[in-house]
């Protein structure tokens, strides 16, 4: 009886504490033990995740994104640029590239920023095993890189490194970020869908070797390609870069050019093909790509992707 007692006693006094005045709380905001006391604020979107430069094209490039404002708001980010070169794995030192200075400093604002630079804005300042970048871009490596980091500050006065990076790399005409217009997805003689509206990551390999990073549904997947700067005719390889039969979801792939017969989509000289944009950059590249799970048991893909 006596326990009985104690333990309502003590329920009581749980109760009391409670039902407190609403100017005591039980969690200061201050002092939020779920976050650890972890630094808030200073996110930055990246609209580029990855930028192709074009050797001797002599352009400028510009990244852009958006900052989303919170109670805690960022005031200002700081671009910082290194260098990799792809071939030896060297990393260069690491320079401020540029400083972005955000005005929308409200709650719920979304702050758009963006930046240009140049080669020259690039190299600057920066050195690899001791010496300076080259001041001739021709003097790259087709996949060298640069990544371009963002350090917030937020209007606390605390320094954010954020995890989202903007790569910009030494590629070819096609390499870059597209999104796909047009696609389908057969799956042993019935139409399952598409994957419209999604982005695409087209890699330089070499000089003339790109890679197609993901394929429909499947982020974990690649395949290789070439494209004819004459005709636009794009060759999907038959092999990867080791020289072993190129695979997709561990089965051969099929291209326009191999032994597997598609059964439900064309697959010709006219639907795999690159058509550049000259005026505003907006190049095309449709690719018809599959992998042989057996007669009747086909997986065939179009996809029609335009360059961001």
């Amino acid at each position: 009886m006596k326990n009985i007692k104690k333990l309502f006693v003590l329920l009581f006094v749980i109760a009391i504490a409670f039902s407190c005045d609403d100017s005591s709380t039980l969690i200061d905001d201050s002092e939020d033990v779920l976050t650890g006391n972890a630094i808030v604020g200073g996110l930055v979107k990246v609209g580029n995740p990855l930028i192709t430069y074009v050797v001797g094209s002599g352009n400028d490039y510009t990244a852009s994104g958006t900052i989303q404002q919170g109670r805690v708001a960022t005031t200002s980010v700081d671009v910082y640029k290194s260098f990799t070169d792809n071939f030896t794995g060297a990393k260069s030192n690491r320079e401020l590239l540029t400083t972005i200075s955000v005005t929308s400093t409200n709650a719920g604002d979304i702050a758009s920023y963006s930046y240009s630079f140049s080669y020259s804005d690039l190299i600057s300042g920066l050195s690899l095993d001791g010496s300076p970048l080259p001041t001739d871009d021709s003097d790259l490596n087709i996949g060298d890189f640069w990544t371009l980091e963002y350090v917030s500050t937020t209007s606390e006065g605390n320094v954010v490194k954020n995890a989202n990076t903007t790569k910009v790399a030494v590629g070819t005409r096609y390499a870059g970020v597209y999104t796909v217009v047009d696609s389908e997805y057969w799956n042993s003689g019935s139409f399952l869908g598409n994957w419209n509206g999604t982005e695409v990551v087209i890699e330089s390999v070499d000089a003339s070797i790109y890679r197609h990073v993901g394929h429909a549904y499947w982020d974990d997947q690649e395949y290789f390609f070439t494209v004819d700067n004459t005709t636009g005719y794009i060759t999907v390889l038959q092999e990867d870069l080791e020289g072993n039969g190129a695979l997709i979801n561990t089965s051969p792939i099929m291209t326009c050019e191999g032994s597997y017969t598609y059964e439900m989509i064309p697959c010709d000289a006219t639907t795999s093909v690159a058509t550049p944009d000259d005026v505003n950059g907006k190049d095309q590249l449709e690719f018809t790509v599959g992998y042989f799970r057996g007669v009747g048991a086909t997986r065939e893909f179009y996809e029609k992707l335009v360059k961001n």
